[in-house]
């Protein structure tokens, strides 16, 4: 196996959402390089799944946050 990462991954420019199953306290985080494809991809899994969108990410930085989840 291996010594797990003792720091936190950096991020990628670009925007964020996290989709989990309904119900769960965890899920994956989904980045999209602009907000329409972000968009995009929150009306595909909004039928099945919670969504929670992050906000964009610039320089391994949080350059906005939305105030509610999806």
């Amino acid at each position: 196996m291996g010594r797990p990462a003792t720091r936190p991954a950096k991020l990628r420019d670009g925007f964020y959402i996290e989709v989990r199953n309904k119900g769960a306290k965890n899920g994956i985080k989904i980045r999209r390089d602009d907000r329409a494809a972000m968009l995009e991809a929150v009306s595909e899994y909004r039928r099945v799944k919670d969504i929670i969108i992050l906000g964009e990410s610039k320089g391994d930085k949080w350059l906005e946050k939305p105030k509610e989840a999806v």
